[in-house]
């Protein structure tokens, strides 16, 4: 007759061995939660955008902010097509993006990079965009693949303003080309700003706004680039961001002065993870500040 193995004959774990069993759990576990489920998890986040002189047809209304789409081999075409369609059922007045529709090495994601912004529904008040690093490709130089998706971009009825400024019911748009791209020239455009009108500015890379050339420009700058780190353990900055400031990280800063400062922390990604920093679309509602 066969005995149930006692207690005692069971295989003990030392306290060592529980620990390590357990961490290593714990790590299968957010590992798969920060690739499998957090880098398409898409937050809106609302927020009100204060604008000092903001004009009376523009208090209430909406405005969008979309970043770092990176539409390329690492980031699901079909994951960014389902974000622009939730964007689209916000009906936001305005839309801008600040940058990075694309990750390449030459011409070849253009067509791609199309194809999920025709999914994309302009607002009433339009779109609105500017460039980023990597429409320049990977060694941020080829201004030839950054002017052929432009030109794409206006096809569709997309506004990409390279150191521009668009007038949208009385507020001064201003966009910036990207700090680290060869045409950053914000001195083409912000000496010509009517100093009586208020001023929202769209520039890629938050580091931009510490330039002296940057230090008259007042209201808000809305920025991406950094994807808020995409790793940012709990109590803790990210530690790897794309910055020189590296408070810089994702969100508002007051920056003095009367001039402050949004960081998007985007959809897309280089890489496939993200951990405590979600993928951000930010819906602003416009008043006075």
């Amino acid at each position: 007759m066969e005995h149930e193995p006692s207690e005692r004959h069971l295989p003990r774990l030392t306290r060592r061995q529980f620990l390590a069993l357990s961490a290593g759990s714990l790590a299968l576990g957010v590992g798969g939660y920060a690739w499998g489920i957090e880098p398409h998890w898409v937050q809106v986040n609302r927020r009100t955008l204060p604008i000092a002189g903001l004009p009376p047809a523009l208090v209430g209304r909406t405005l969008v902010q979309l970043s770092d789409l990176h539409v390329g081999p690492v980031v699901s075409s079909d994951y960014l097509i389902a974000s622009l369609k939730l964007v689209s059922s916000l009906a936001p007045d305005l839309i801008v993006i600040t940058g990075d529709f694309m990750t390449c090495e030459g011409m070849e994601q253009i067509d791609a990079a199309v194809r999920v912004m025709e999914h994309l529904q302009p607002g009433p008040l339009g779109c609105l965009a500017v460039v980023g690093n990597h429409e320049y490709t990977l060694n941020w130089s080829r201004t030839e693949v950054a002017d052929r998706l432009v030109r794409r971009l206006t096809d569709l009825g997309i506004r990409v303003l390279r150191n521009e400024c668009q007038v949208v019911a009385g507020l001064q748009v201003v966009g910036l080309d990207d700090l680290w791209g060869p045409r950053f020239r914000p001195q083409d455009v912000l000496p010509k700003l009517d100093a009586a009108t208020p001023v929202l500015t769209l520039c890629h890379n938050p580091d931009a706004v510490d330039l002296p050339a940057m230090a008259r420009l007042r209201g808000w700058v809305l920025s991406g680039h950094t994807h808020g780190g995409q790793l940012r353990p709990p109590f803790l900055p990210p530690p790897v961001l794309p910055v020189k400031n590296r408070r810089y990280t994702a969100g508002e800063f007051a920056l003095g002065n009367g001039r402050w400062l949004y960081i998007n922390r985007g959809l897309g990604y280089l890489r496939r993870v993200r951990f405590n920093v979600r993928p951000e679309i930010t819906l602003f509602q416009m008043q006075r500040a």
